[in-house]
């Protein structure tokens, strides 16, 4: 068969040349991975390329977040009025697969090792099934390498070398898909997908690399000869106190971690349940990763339901002090399948559900402590402080200290990051455009 597999993205949030910036879209490569090698399979990310809907296919399969759903009913229902069969898998199709169904001849449900093959034989034989749901977590052993020799080229591709998180943060919907049991991939089936990728710098798409130290310790001496650099999540509770680590990271090539600050109420943490952050400890944690050579990028929730309207500047404030090369800004969002969509739900505090709002940038529910519109434009509020000329030289000065070829690399990392994240949040994720409540 000819299979198109889409990564949908609304034409009017494309941003050119700096999506080839983005984090990488790993899901379709590893469907691509697990789809029969008789059969044809095409890659469009529409965050890049266009969709051609004149060329015949035979299965079209469609994986989305949440932002991106209406615009993925828009590309399955103009296949399926072509008589093409559409398939929705993926992190919103997992979490509400009867709205999704309307727009999809079948859903995937879960992880896709076991059900895609089954369905990819169903659809020859004219039986294809409405639904189709993982049973069982898949085991790492039988996670095949993702297919890196198909789709378009990116500064940055991704891996995944495991799945699972136990933490389960009620804003975070993973533990749906992926479930609460780490698994990790065998380390040498890891290694070996790296040497296919083309990009010098590889994202792990996982949801955490330090949930198991010991296993995360003994990939790093295994990557340590492949002469890359490596994007990362990792949380404060072992980045914070793991000096072994961070040095098994560094001379890995780990160049960069993206870390859940979310708050800087220890309340607002403990309601989250993120089990992994103490408030103290951010700064510590901050200034290891710093001190091993490596920078940092820090992710900061609004609208915890112990947020009142001074929590912008407290934050801000915070911010101003932390040696941070990237950060990102985001309202706290009631994705469905989470906890948190749940407990809002039942206390009659969701106030939109139209999907293309769910981009962390708009206020879809009631908070606890502030207003709608104070929660709305105090982030806003915030962002263009942080970001005001004065602040980003600052910041990017502080990172330049005149010791060699490192120091002045971390400087132009730095510069590059704040301007492309002023451009970002000033003029698209936080403008003022989408207001309403």
């Amino acid at each position: 068969m000819k299979i198109l597999l889409v990564m949908p993205h609304p034409p009017r949030k494309r941003r050119g040349i700096l999506d080839r910036f983005s984090y990488p879209s790993l899901t379709l490569q590893q469907i691509a991975g697990i789809t029969p090698r008789c059969h044809s399979v095409t890659i469009v990310d529409e965050r890049y390329e266009d969709i051609n809907f004149n060329e015949h296919y035979d299965l079209v399969g469609i994986s989305c977040l949440t932002y991106n759903a209406i615009r993925g009913y828009e590309v399955a229902d103009e296949f399926r009025r072509r008589g093409i069969p559409v398939v929705f898998g993926g992190y919103h199709a997992s979490t509400v697969p009867h709205e999704v169904k309307q727009h999809a001849d079948a859903v995937v449900i879960g992880e896709a090792e076991l059900t895609w093959p089954k369905l990819l034989e169903d659809l020859e034989k004219g039986e294809l099934k409405p639904f189709y749901i993982a049973g069982k977590l898949v085991e790492p052993e039988n996670i095949p390498p993702a297919r890196h020799d198909i789709g378009v080229y990116t500064v940055m591709e991704a891996i995944q070398a495991s799945r699972g998180c136990p933490t389960g943060c009620e804003f975070c919907a993973m533990q749906k898909v992926e479930g609460p049991r780490f698994r990790g991939r065998p380390i040498d089936n890891v290694i070996e997908e790296m040497k296919t990728i083309r990009s010098k710098t590889i994202f792990f798409a996982d949801a955490s690399l330090t949930i198991s130290p010991p296993y995360t310790k003994s990939l790093f001496k295994k990557m340590a000869s492949l002469n890359k650099k490596f994007h990362c999540f990792g949380n404060i509770n072992v980045l914070a106190r793991d000096d072994e680590f961070l040095k098994l990271a560094s001379d890995a090539g780990v160049d960069r971690w993206y870390v859940g600050i979310e708050s800087i109420t220890q309340e607002n943490i403990d309601l989250s349940g993120k089990r992994t952050n103490k408030v103290e400890n951010y700064q510590k944690a901050i200034k290891k990763i710093r001190d091993h050579g490596m920078t940092v990028t820090g992710f900061f929730m609004f609208g915890f339901d112990n947020d009142t309207p001074h929590i912008f500047e407290k934050t801000l404030q915070f911010m101003l002090e932390l040696d941070l090369d990237g950060i990102s800004f985001s309202v706290l969002t009631p994705y469905p399948g989470t906890r948190l969509a749940e407990r809002l739900e039942k206390e009659g505090r969701i106030t939109s559900k139209d999907w293309s709002r769910y981009d962390e940038g708009n206020v879809n529910f009631i908070p606890k402590k502030m207003t709608q519109e104070e929660l709305y434009y105090g982030i806003r509020k915030i962002a263009r402080e942080y970001f005001k000329y004065r602040n980003i030289v600052k910041r990017c000065f502080r990172a330049f200290k005149g010791n060699g070829v490192k120091d002045f690399y971390h400087f132009v990392i730095r510069v590059g990051e704040n301007f492309s994240s002023r451009w970002y949040y000033l003029h698209d994720k936080l403008s003022d455009s989408s207001a309403k409540f």
